[in-house]
């Protein structure tokens, strides 16, 4: 198989970087979100995992991807997807507003990108959180990283986090 890869942005900052799909770590999860390109929404920031943004999407695979892959610790460029019930994102202390285009599913996706290092996937409410790993940045990971930073400074409203196809 080719090498598969997609572009990551933060629209309104007008960044954007290369990724490559794992498709040899994870080939369901890889297929899974290649065959949904384009996906993204708003933007959010960490409080937990320290150095990640992410976005919180509706589900879109036929059936939930295994945890192939899994770490507890990405690195700078990971790509990586989670998946969560409404109860688990649930509580005040992540600081979802009631307007969050979330609310209300029974089941959302999380896909993030992970832009520095010394990330710990854990939980206060819930303990370890794994992650899959499908995709790594291969081009503009210094200037996401800025943007990210930026993003944690000045604010993530009215920022999204796109992924779609490179052709």
């Amino acid at each position: 198989m080719a090498d598969r890869f997609i572009e990551v942005s933060l629209d309104k900052r007008g960044v954007t970087c290369k990724a490559k799909l794992l498709d040899d770590r994870a080939p369901v999860t890889c297929d899974a979100v290649w065959n949904a390109l384009p996906l993204g929404g708003d933007v959010y920031h960490a409080k937990y995992a320290r150095n990640e943004i992410y976005t919180l999407i509706p589900t879109f695979a036929p059936e939930e991807p295994p945890l192939e892959n899994p770490t507890i610790t990405p690195i700078p460029g990971d790509l990586c997807y989670f998946s969560f019930t409404d109860t688990q994102l649930a509580t005040k202390s992540y600081g979802y507003e009631t307007e969050a285009k979330h609310q209300g599913r029974a089941q959302v996706v999380d896909l993030a990108l992970f832009y520095e290092r010394n990330n710990l996937l854990i939980n206060g409410d819930a303990g370890w959180v794994p992650g899959i790993v499908w995709g790594s940045i291969v081009e503009g990971l210094d200037e996401m990283a800025a943007a990210c930073q930026d993003l944690w400074r000045a604010g993530a409203i009215g920022e999204t986090l796109n992924f779609r196809r490179v052709e």
